[in-house]
């Protein structure tokens, strides 16, 4: 089933924090219903389009299946009466929602229980607020500081490496926060869980992604 999807097509009373429909964010399910990764809606109606996937949609606590053509012909529905609780995106036949969660029909594998190091995880872990004046910045703001400075032998591991504005890491330069004459606002820790799929937990818009995800166990990759 080819399906083309307008980038530019989305609903506009959905949530303007995530952008375009299509970069809307789809936990993705492997065939026993564990949570294996989080990819974009985009790659989420390729899986659809193909068949190898379906919808998972949670209702009154329990879940419905349904296969891609089905999920097509309730967006009307969905639009008349819960267009709050979806993104939106339009192909060149219809509008419809994103899904929240799929599942991949012949994929058993579990996912990875390391959390990736890399420095989207470190901001989700800081909340995207620098650890020396406290205050939050936008992602392209905020630098990356290694609390001792590699020119003193820190390495970078998660227990080294924090969130900082640029302002307080010129400040603090090749110096640890003590001969700065800095304070961290916390002290950074390895995260047990994937910190940016916690950030998501607390929105409503993500609550049904609670009935699959055990957040004492799973830490899932993003895409």
């Amino acid at each position: 089933m080819a399906m083309a999807i307008s980038a530019d097509g989305c609903d506009p009373s959905r949530d303007s924090n995530h952008g375009s429909g299509l970069e809307a964010r789809v936990l993705v399910l492997n065939r026993l219903y564990a949570a294996i990764r989080v990819i974009d809606a985009r790659r989420a109606f390729s899986l659809l389009a193909r068949e190898v996937a379906e919808v998972i949609a949670v209702e009154d606590g329990s879940y419905r299946n349904y296969d891609f053509a089905t999920w097509s012909d309730i967006a009307e529905l969905q639009r008349e009466f819960e267009p709050e609780q979806h993104d939106w995106v339009r192909t060149t036949r219809f509008t419809i929602a994103v899904p929240k969660i799929i599942r991949v029909l012949d994929y058993d594998k579990r996912p990875r229980r390391t959390v990736k190091l890399n420095r989207r995880n470190i901001y989700a872990r800081d909340l995207n607020r620098c650890q020396y004046c406290g205050r939050s910045f936008p992602t392209r703001e905020l630098t990356l500081d290694h609390v001792k400075p590699r020119v003193q032998g820190g390495d970078n591991a998660w227990e080294n490496l924090v969130c900082a504005c640029v302002k307080c890491n010129a400040r603090k330069g090749g110096r640890t926060p003590g001969q700065a004459g800095m304070r961290l606002v916390r002290k950074p820790v390895r995260p047990r869980r994937n910190p940016a799929i916690t950030v998501r937990l607390g929105s409503g818009k993500y609550d049904s992604w609670k009935a699959f995800l055990d957040e004492a166990y799973w830490t899932i990759e993003l895409h």
